[in-house]
């Protein structure tokens, strides 16, 4: 990769031109050390519409050639999950720095490869779990690090949402890694690795199975040291609070649309009045995810302090043992 070390912008690569990877160009207008390169798609006329629309110096009609670019310094990963594992190997061999969108990969076999892969060749890799950068997110933090709602005892967090019926679609589609879990669990399953610092020590699991042959509602309940848990849901056949509630011995703090929302609510007991904080943001929120993977860079740090390679590793495997409960797998395993 070529040296980044003393600059104040990196030059960010495209793959793929679907709906997520249109959000994060958007956003990147928003990221103060960004530089819009190159986007790379299976045709040609597919990157240079989408270089037009949203402002990227050079456009590739197939990834190699985007890869073979030296005035890349990093690749946002934006195709479907199952060719993932591909995708981030073809970019790290070629020497690029990788930010993937979730989930990582299919499974923790296939991430345990990347990571070895970008640990051999020391390059900076990290998952695209763009809520961990939010800001209202980032003000829970403070606030349980503050000691505002005491010691935390409880999680309730879910993601649901109601697609239509197409069997042949992404969501539906065993053979595109479809399913609740891995397309809408993985955040409240991240948000929980986050708020409690560790893994959990018990997993019970449900899900209802639909006819493709798909998760399309799970509900979790894990248990950590100390008697700590979290209860989580996920769906993609049902429209949930989309809420995420944290309790503690002090109080609690509830972030309404925790995905992408912009607001969070700190109720100390005793208090009748929550503290309210407002995230007057105007970028849609990758923009945050965009400026740490930049900042990562240019210190030369090969992973980020928020969300840790070994962290999305245990976070995977985890996804890998509540899938187990199920007697899921899919084709690509």
């Amino acid at each position: 990769m070529t040296e980044v070390v003393g600059r104040d912008k990196v030059r960010w690569g495209i793959m793929g031109t679907g709906w997520i990877a249109s959000q994060f160009a958007r956003d990147l207008e928003h990221a103060g050390n960004a530089v819009k390169a190159a986007v790379g798609s299976r045709t040609a006329g597919s990157a240079e519409k989408f270089a037009a629309e949203y402002g990227f110096a050079r456009a590739y009609g197939s990834y190699e050639e985007m890869l073979q670019d030296p005035e890349v310094d990093i690749i946002y990963v934006a195709t479907p999950h199952p060719v993932h594992k591909e995708n981030v190997v073809a970019c790290l061999e070629a020497g690029k720095a990788v930010l993937c969108e979730k989930p990582f990969t299919m499974n923790a076999r296939q991430l345990e490869q990347l990571v070895e892969t970008a640990r051999e060749r020391n390059l900076f890799l990290m998952e695209g779990m763009w809520t961990r950068f939010l800001p209202p997110i980032a003000q829970a933090r403070a606030w349980i690090a503050e000691g505002r709602i005491g010691e935390v005892r409880l999680l309730q967090a879910d993601f649901g949402f109601r697609v239509g019926w197409e069997p042949e679609g992404r969501l539906l589609n065993p053979d595109l890694g479809g399913g609740a879990l891995l397309d809408a669990g993985v955040y409240p399953i991240s948000f929980a690795s986050m708020i409690f610092g560790e893994q959990p020590q018990h997993v019970w699991s449900t899900a209802n199975i639909g006819e493709t042959g798909v998760d399309e509602q799970f509900s979790v309940l894990l248990s950590y040291s100390e008697g700590r848990s979290a209860s989580l849901s996920a769906a993609i056949r049902l429209n949930l609070s989309n809420e995420a509630v944290i309790y503690g011995t002090e109080g609690k703090i509830r972030l309404p649309l925790f995905l992408a929302g912009k607001e969070a609510y700190l109720h100390v007991n005793g208090q009748d009045e929550p503290e309210k904080f407002t995230d007057d943001r105007t970028c849609i929120g990758y923009a945050f995810e965009a400026e740490e993977a930049g900042r990562c860079i240019l210190e030369g740090r090969m992973e980020s302090n928020t969300i840790k390679l070994d962290e999305s590793l245990e976070i995977m495997k985890l996804m890998d043992t509540i899938r187990g409960q199920w007697g899921l797998r899919y084709k690509s395993e």
